[in-house]
């Protein structure tokens, strides 16, 4: 495996995957990118449960980007989900959605979101965006030591 760091992009619709993708090429980000199309299938994911309970093809994030309109378990339930499990209470959590309400941003932060950030219209800026995602999260940010993976 390589030491590429983890994304977990949580997101439904194909093209915001897409355009997030591309976006991070553009930055030069060389990392991972998994991808859950829905609530329940994030939750899924980081909990090791049905196909993503080979952690070696489907490792734990460094970090989620959770949209918040979701189908099946919207974003906001997924964030109080993870922030509720004890192993993973540390994961970066950076809540990426094209809400700009003042509700949303407050209760993500209150459920322990990292960050909030609102989808960018174009991508010049979303390629800026996912510039300053690699150089704070990914390159200057010290996070706390992860849990050693039982195999």
């Amino acid at each position: 495996m390589s030491d590429a760091p983890i994304i977990l992009q949580v997101e439904d619709r194909e093209e915001d995957v897409y355009l997030l993708q591309r976006a991070l090429q553009r930055a030069n980000l060389s990392a991972t990118v998994h991808v859950a199309t829905d609530g329940q299938d994030a939750i899924d994911y980081l909990a090791g449960h049905g196909r993503y309970a080979d952690r070696r093809q489907f490792p734990l994030p460094y970090l989620v980007l959770l949209d918040l309109k979701l189908p099946l378990v919207m974003g906001l339930d997924v964030l109080g989900w993870v922030r509720s499990q004890p192993a993973l209470r540390r994961l970066i959590i950076i809540v990426l959605s094209s809400s700009i309400h003042e509700a949303d941003v407050q209760r993500a932060y209150e459920l322990g979101a990292n960050a909030f950030l609102v989808k960018p219209s174009d991508m010049n800026t979303l390629a800026d965006m996912c510039q300053a995602l690699k150089h704070f999260w990914l390159t200057y940010n010290q996070p706390p030591a992860r849990p050693k993976r039982r195999d």
